[in-house]
């Protein structure tokens, strides 16, 4: 189904009223305390594994919401720069630290007013569901990172089962989507074509709050690698996932 021309508009409205409205960190992102919970703990393990590889300088935080990314990244003496179209959840964000290695800007990640080559790896969570494609953002964030730099971008899964139940009774009933849903191939094809390599999928499971005292279950080492060796399972029964790459040296 073909998104409204608002449908960008709308969801900055959204995101301005979730920051001007809470003051945990998941509210003023949109998350649930769970979700995001889940989605930093993921996060956390992807660094702490392909962090040998990393660039230790300067990394951009695209759509950064509250800051619960860009804090962490800081914990690795890497300078951060914060980027969102939402001053309340900027003004929340900078509210919240006092590390002088991060600094703030109010831009929309379809045009970031950055000169190529900036960065040495970028992050971009919970952006490209609010978004009316991925192109314009990958496009953007491949510009802008280094040869040799990292991107981490993640996405709602389009092929997940309560998903592809969302899509199919939003059609039937002629219901407008209020999110994008990614798929895998897609984001993978985006981001090969703006030149990274080394690209790896990560599965990100994520339970329902009502469930999530079973969340453990789905984050075993075993079901990771039932999900890693079997894509399909993946597929059907992760929420969203993460893709990482680097961006070829010249």
């Amino acid at each position: 189904m073909k998104k409204p021309k608002t449908f960008e508009k709308l969801w900055r409205k959204r995101f301005e009223n979730f920051a001007e409205n809470a003051e945990d960190d998941a509210g003023i992102a949109g998350w649930s305390p769970t979700g995001l919970d889940a989605r930093l703990r993921k996060f956390k393990e992807i660094w702490h594994n392909e962090t040998h590889t990393f660039e230790k300088k300067l990394w951009l935080d695209a759509g950064c919401g509250a800051g619960t990314y860009s804090r962490f990244i800081t914990q690795h003496q890497i300078s951060v720069i914060g980027l969102d179209y939402s001053l309340p959840s900027l003004q929340k964000a900078k509210s919240k630290v006092t590390e002088e290695s991060i600094l703030w800007c109010v831009a929309d990640i379809n045009k970031m007013p950055f000169k190529s080559d900036y960065f040495d790896g970028a992050i971009c969570f919970g952006v490209t569901q609010a978004l009316n494609e991925s192109m314009h953002a990958v496009n953007e964030l491949s510009r802008m990172t280094r040869p040799g730099g990292h991107l981490c971008i993640d996405a709602l899964n389009s092929r997940c089962l309560p998903h592809l139940w969302e899509q199919f009774s939003r059609r039937i009933l002629n219901k407008p989507m209020h999110l994008r849903y990614e798929t895998t191939s897609n984001l993978r094809d985006l981001m090969q074509q703006n030149g990274f390599i080394n690209i790896q999928l990560h599965w990100l499971p994520i339970l329902p709050t009502r469930w999530y005292r079973y969340q453990w279950i789905v984050e075993l080492r075993l079901t990771r690698w039932l999900f890693h060796n079997i894509p399909l399972l993946g597929s059907l029964f992760s929420h969203a996932f993460i893709m990482t790459g680097q961006m070829h040296n010249a």
